[in-house]
Order: C-alpha cells, then structure tokens, then sequence
C-alpha cells in the first residue's frame, strides 16, 4: 500500500493553480471594463470631483468618491454619490435591479445604465469594489426652492411655452 502523500497530489496542484489563474485573469479583465466604461461612460463626470476639468490629472485611486458639486433646477440640488460607498453595500443582484430600474434625479443619465449589458453593469461594479471603500458620503439631496451653500451648476426652469 502506497504511503499517504502529506500534500496534493501535482495534478490535483496544477489544476488549482490554473484555476486560480484563469479566475484572477478573468478577475482583472472585468476590472478593465469597468475602468474603462467608468470613462466613456460618463461615470466619472460626476461621481469623480475634478474630473470634468481635468480628467488626465485625477488619479484612479481617487475615481467615484463622489462629488460636493451640486446639481441644482427645477428638482432642487442633488450630488453625485460616492460609489465608493454605496455599491459595496449591495450584492451583484441588488446592483443589477438597481441599475435596471434607475429612475435618479437630474442630471443622472438614468437610460445609460439601462441600456448597459449585466456584463458591463457589472464590471463597473467590480471596478468600485476594486478600489474599496474610500472618501465621505455625498451631501443630502435639497428640495426645490432651497439654495445650496456650497459649488453648484444652477439649470434654470424651462422656459413658458407659448399657447397658440
């Protein structure tokens, strides 16, 4: 009788180690997408303070922290919210049916998320968890009417439509 080995056997090693392999290399093409589809797709616009002005410059370290930019109109102000934050909190499915049914305030691009593939809503998912927690919670949405106290892009009301 064969004396028992005090390990795995290399076959059994082997394909462990390929498995391994073959998932971190999945692991870190989807984290590809997603930093990409956090660019072309506008997330880091918003959710990424300074961004927008100088988006070469912001390190990706410092990507979906949120932003204390106000976006304020006719719906009152809202702030872009630290993904960071929020989307570790809900697992793949929550984040899929959240995304599906995205009905967020201005200016959000609410059919963008839609219309993206569970593939690519995920990467971008995977891509925040990647990064990890970071950063402090957006400031409080403010109803129509109250004035922000900090920066904010002000969309005035649409203009009356003449009768005829």
């Amino acid at each position: 009788m064969p004396a028992k080995r005090p390990y795995p056997a290399p076959a059994v090693l082997l394909a462990s180690l390929l498995t391994c392999s073959l998932s971190a290399a999945a692991d870190t093409a989807q984290i590809a997408r997603g930093r990409y589809l956090a660019v072309i797709a506008g997330c880091n616009d918003c959710h990424t303070a300074g961004y927008l002005m100088a988006p070469d410059s912001i390190p990706e370290s410092d990507w979906l922290k949120g932003n204390p930019l106000g976006w304020s109109g006719p719906w009152g102000t809202t702030y872009p919210s630290n993904l960071r934050l929020v989307l570790p909190q809900l697992s793949e499915g929550q984040w899929l049916a959240v995304a599906r049914s995205a009905n967020f305030r201005p200016p959000m691009p609410n059919q963008t998320l839609r219309h993206m593939t569970d593939e690519d809503l995920l990467a971008i998912y995977h891509l925040v968890k990647y990064l990890g927690p970071a950063g402090e919670p957006a400031p409080p949405a403010l109803p129509p009417g109250q004035t922000p106290q900090g920066p904010a892009v002000i969309f005035p009301p649409p203009a009356p439509t003449s009768e005829r």
